[in-house]
């Protein structure tokens, strides 16, 4: 049974809660490995827990849902670099051994870098790394979760495992903070990518609500939004903070691939106060029919400056995405760039 394990910090607020930065499904990736002779680096960032298959053999040996070095048989240890999906502050890792026994490596550690651009490995390898996770006990068949204090924006991270071994996935959850030299124009103001967040929801129960604002079209019913059937009369809604103040123009609402339970309608409400109870809310769409399996797009005709939306729908049912394209305000793009400006490490550490 898979145990859970926790470095020798406290771990304080849930840190998993948060965006997983290194998500294949945000753009990251393995960009280096120095050795993955049994299993593949790409396996560290999959979507998804590990599994397990009692009995699979490849020519090198037992195939794992992981990364997996060769043992080593002189001094040093193994890393890899991943490039985060979305660049923003870590704040806590997880260094998933599932599955790995006899086989896991019993210390790791993890530092970040901040690059502009698209720097090659060898570039990578010449940057400045901070140490974010110092060296510590690695437990098998664990989820090792470890938590981050820095308060820098990264780009890249590098797992080191100390000296060889093998790890199913590498989660790091954190806060996005956007580049504000791309966001300038019409954005998505509540996508992930942009700094949106989900702040409440009535009821996840097949799949989270932070799914509505990930990039790219919905591979099936598992990427999006699902609740439970409801049988008390009432109806769900999921609350977004958007990446800053903004001035919404176009309204999407995707149940692609929810063909049988679609909601019935959907309503929209939102605002720059958060505070306030979301009934009360202006409505940015009203009470509206919508289709399954269907790419809604509505126009929000002179909306007013909104921070938070909340999407209804009735009486229940899943959505695979929601979009809502418009400009920051002048306030609000200044905000995000103090923030970026605040968040960059010591520029000594990044590239040119």
């Amino acid at each position: 049974m898979v145990t859970e394990h926790l470095s020798g910090q406290p771990a304080g607020d849930d840190f998993t809660a948060l965006t997983d930065l290194a998500s294949r499904r945000l753009g990251g990736s393995v960009v280096f490995a120095n050795d993955e002779l049994f299993a593949d680096k790409e396996n560290l960032i999959k979507p998804g827990d590990p599994v397990f298959t009692a009995g699979q053999f490849g020519p090198k040996g037992k195939t794992y849902d992981g990364w997996e070095t060769r043992r080593r048989r002189e001094p040093g240890h193994d890393h890899a670099i991943v490039r985060l999906g979305a660049a923003g502050i870590v704040r806590g890792v997880v260094v998933d051994t599932s599955h790995f026994r006899g086989n896991y490596p019993p210390r790791i550690s993890v530092e970040g870098a901040a690059a502009d651009g698209y720097p090659s490995a060898a570039q990578l390898a010449g940057l400045r790394w901070h140490q974010l996770v110092p060296p510590s006990v690695a437990s098998g068949d664990t989820r090792n979760c470890y938590q981050v204090i820095d308060p820098h924006r990264w780009t890249h991270l590098r797992l080191s495992i100390y000296p060889d071994g093998g790890v199913a996935r590498f989660r790091a959850h954190g806060v996005v903070v956007p580049d504000p030299a791309f966001l300038a124009g019409t954005v998505d103001l509540a996508a992930i990518e942009t700094g949106g967040t989900v702040v409440g929801c009535s009821d996840a129960f097949f799949s989270a609500a932070a799914n509505l604002l990930m990039p790219g079209r919905p591979r099936d019913m598992a990427d999006g939004w699902e609740n439970a059937r409801r049988r008390d009369g009432g109806h769900d809604f999921v609350v977004v903070r958007l990446a800053a103040a903004g001035l919404p123009r176009v309204l999407e609402i995707d149940t692609t691939h929810f063909v049988g339970n679609a909601p019935g309608t959907v309503r929209v409400l939102g605002t720059s106060e958060g505070s306030q109870p979301a009934e009360s809310w202006p409505v940015l769409l009203p009470q509206t029919p919508v289709q399954p399996d269907t790419r809604h797009r509505f126009l929000v005709p002179d909306a007013a400056e909104v921070t938070h939306v909340c999407l209804q729908v009735f009486p229940d049912g899943g959505l695979a995405r929601l979009r809502l394209l418009g400009e920051l305000t002048a306030a609000g793009l200044a905000g995000l760039r103090q923030a970026y400006l605040d968040s960059l490490p010591d520029p000594a550490g990044r590239t040119g």
